[in-house]
């Protein structure tokens, strides 16, 4: 278990964006609930993995374009969505860890860097060193050090995934 503080908030799915997609996700479909056989699943509505026989559903989320929708941005061809697992029920959002999520030393990490207007102004490679929350700290310090940088959003290499996003303070 880490020790590290997290020096930068961490963000789950909202909880208004989480009752839609238990509706009907960011593709229109309909959500699919199942029993997580084995748990592990990195759940975006609450920030930890699945324990096994929990009710969970993987859906379709657009991000950027939830945010853009706020903030009146238009991120153009950057808008795009892709599959995150969550709770097939309200399941009260995350607790608070002091640590990054799915944090693993040796995980690889991609960390997006977005402008106010939902463009891609650049991003990271991350594999995350043996003191992970230490590696999350680097990048989003560096990332925020472009005065350009709005939020920036955490992904899986090896599926794309969305993992959690951070924003500006």
């Amino acid at each position: 278990m880490s020790t590290h503080t997290t020096a930068y908030l961490p963000r789950a799915v909202p909880p208004a964006v989480l009752a839609e997609l238990r509706v009907a996700d960011d593709a229109g479909r309909a959500l699919a609930p199942y029993p997580a056989t084995d748990g592990g699943h990195p759940l975006r509505c609450c920030l930890r993995p699945s324990a096994p026989g929990e009710r969970i559903a993987l859906v379709s989320y657009a991000p950027l374009r939830r945010w853009a929708l706020a903030t009146g941005a238009e991120p153009g061809a950057y808008d795009e969505q892709g599959p995150v697992f969550i709770h097939a029920e309200d399941c009260g959002g995350p607790a608070p860890s002091g640590t990054y999520p799915f944090e693993r030393a040796g995980a690889l990490r991609t960390v997006r860097r977005y402008d106010a207007a939902g463009r891609i102004v650049g991003g990271r490679l991350l594999e995350l060193p043996e003191a992970p929350g230490e590696g999350f700290d680097e990048a989003f310090a560096e990332a925020f050090a472009d005065p350009a940088v709005a939020l920036v959003h955490v992904r899986a290499v090896e599926y794309g995934c969305f993992h959690f996003e951070v924003r500006r303070a």
